[in-house]
């Protein structure tokens, strides 16, 4: 039995190393299934509005109607296309202060200068405190004054030329009697005087005192701040060059401040 075993265990062996290994079946991973992709939707050409072809319709019964009758009528299309322009030149004039006003007296006005006062002049909006501070220039022997005060006007509310030929800007602000010009007004204004209004002569005009700090900067870069007590001076009858020479002086000391408490209720 022993030879027997001994020589079946040789065989067997070479039998299980001839027979193929079995394999298992490969699993199959699941697809991985991508997001459908979706295409943009065809814009569908839009349908013109029966209000368009209507449009079109007269345009084209109006040109037609021009054609025929243009050789009788074109002295009037020319006449009211002359009238039109002209009336926007007249107001555009007047709108920027390029024609003298004939209304009745208000403090803007040369014939009412010497009549206003202050309060009146408190009473009056920026538009018109711009105009009033033109007309005192046209007064002074200024010549091409401009009103040019706006949106976009970086800070030249007037321009002007003073009698010995300079170039004059000045920077308009109608504030309450209580308050005071910052500094950053100033900053903005000596910003564009003088690189890109090209000045000779540059005037901050306000309506109320100026803070230390801006009288300062006025006097370090040779503008001319006209605060309130020196605007009631010009007001009255003094010529800016006068004012021109005293350099922003005279706003007053703690005695004037405290009169300015009094009247207005703040400092």
């Amino acid at each position: 039995m022993a030879t027997k075993r001994g020589t079946q265990r040789p065989a067997q062996r070479r039998a299980a190393q001839r027979r193929p290994a079995q394999r298992r079946p490969a699993q199959r991973r699941p697809a991985q299934r991508r997001p459908a992709q979706r295409r943009p939707a065809r814009r569908r050409p839009a349908r013109r509005a029966p209000q368009t072809r209507t449009s079109l319709g007269a345009a084209a019964t109006t040109a037609a109607l021009l054609a025929t009758t243009w050789p009788t009528i074109w002295p009037y299309v020319l006449a009211a296309a002359a009238t039109g322009a002209s009336a926007t030149a007249l107001w555009w004039l007047h709108h920027t202060d390029r024609l003298p006003r004939r209304a009745e007296p208000r403090p803007h006005d040369p014939a009412a200068l010497r009549a206003a006062c202050l309060a009146e002049i408190d009473a009056l909006s920026w538009q018109e405190f711009e105009r009033h501070v033109a007309a005192l220039c046209r007064r002074d022997g200024c010549r091409d004054v401009v009103v040019t005060g706006g949106a976009g006007d970086l800070g030249a509310d007037v321009t002007a030329t003073l009698p010995d030929g300079r170039r004059l800007v000045i920077q308009c602000k109608h504030y309450a009697p209580h308050r005071y010009v910052p500094s950053g007004d100033m900053q903005k204004f000596l910003g564009t005087a003088w690189l890109h209004h090209r000045a000779d002569v540059a005037v901050f005009a306000a309506t109320c005192p100026f803070s230390k700090p801006a009288l300062a900067l006025a006097a370090e870069h040779r503008i001319t701040p006209v605060h309130r007590d020196l605007l009631g001076l010009w007001n009255t009858g003094t010529p800016l060059t006068t004012l021109l020479a005293l350099g922003g002086a005279g706003q007053g000391d703690a005695a004037h401040r405290r009169r300015w408490r009094e009247t207005y209720g703040r400092g």
